[in-house]
């Protein structure tokens, strides 16, 4: 039987290149809140015991200073930098390395951290309540985690931007309705009354309910060896190449592909947002403001305010 516990690691060690800061500290709520800040309100409501944040060196004492202070009272709180030195014992970091090793990696270096089932969300993406209790739903269920993973998927429609087109993971299902695949297509948006895919194929249309991925996983403590294993492989294939990255999906396909583990395709109603631009920040704050305003949020989020 499950003991009932489960960790949400959050991935914030995101440089925002794009957005000219760091975004995972950029104030969104009426009382400075980040987006982060609304996650840990939601996955607390949801039921989750640890939150794990994934940062960089850089800013640890800052964002450290911050959530400590603001949530440690609350749920059980770690971080764990996610640095290019830091790989299977037998690698070392190309000295002229500098992009980070993907998002395998940044889950991977939570191994000594987590021993229980955990979910993985984006520290710049909203996703909203109802997906988060979809989450912790799953991984406290009696399923064996070891082998049994999921993936929360959002209907296409709730996910576009008004600002022009994004790129997003559609989820195929296998027969029996678990992930087979994960497709990568890019130049999405809405034109009319039809979603089409302007980059990969002008004359393709998806459906509204279309499911997609927006990186938020459900996983066992199995992860971290598969993740071992894959990324030994990876580097000793491209640890060579500066701009190389581990994508969770990559490992996710792999263990697909060789019937390692199912994972459940869990469609969430949710309505997801997010960062990529400053451009995006009044669309954010407008959209959290309706939240509050219609209740689903506190004024204030925090005990300690």
């Amino acid at each position: 039987m499950p003991d009932h516990k489960a960790s949400l690691i959050i991935l914030a060690a995101g440089m925002g290149s794009r957005y000219g800061g760091l975004k995972q500290l950029d104030a969104f709520g009426p009382n400075g809140e980040t987006i982060i800040d609304y996650s840990i309100y939601d996955a607390i409501q949801a039921g989750f015991t640890k939150i794990v944040f994934i940062i960089r060196d850089s800013f640890k004492a800052e964002i450290e200073h911050r959530m400590m202070h603001n949530w440690s009272n609350q749920i059980e709180i770690h971080f764990v930098s996610q640095e290019l030195h830091l790989l299977p014992k037998q690698f070392e970091c190309p000295s002229d390395r500098s992009k980070p090793w993907g998002t395998g990696h940044a889950v991977w270096v939570a191994k000594d951290i987590v021993n229980e089932p955990f979910g993985v969300i984006n520290a710049d993406d909203y996703y909203g309540r109802e997906a988060l209790h979809a989450l912790h739903d799953f991984l406290i269920s009696d399923l064996d985690h070891q082998s049994q993973y999921a993936v929360i998927a959002y209907l296409l429609q709730n996910t576009l931007s008004d600002f022009g087109a994004v790129n997003r993971g559609v989820c195929i299902a296998s027969e029996d309705g678990f992930l087979k695949s994960i497709e990568e297509c890019k130049g999405i948006m809405r034109n009319d009354d039809a979603i089409i895919g302007l980059q990969d194929n002008p004359d393709r249309i998806f459906s509204e309910d279309t499911p997609v991925s927006m990186n938020m996983w459900a996983f066992g403590e199995s992860y971290f060896a598969y993740a071992e294993k894959f990324f030994i492989q990876f580097l000793n294939n491209n640890i060579q190449i500066p701009t190389s990255e581990f994508y969770i999906p990559d490992l996710i396909q792999h263990l697909i592909d060789h019937d390692q583990i199912n994972v459940h395709l869990i469609k969430s109603p949710s309505k997801w947002f997010g960062v990529t631009y400053q451009e995006d920040r009044p669309m954010v704050q407008d959209a959290l403001q309706k939240l509050i305003d219609e209740k689903y949020y506190p004024k204030t989020l925090f005990v300690n305010s």
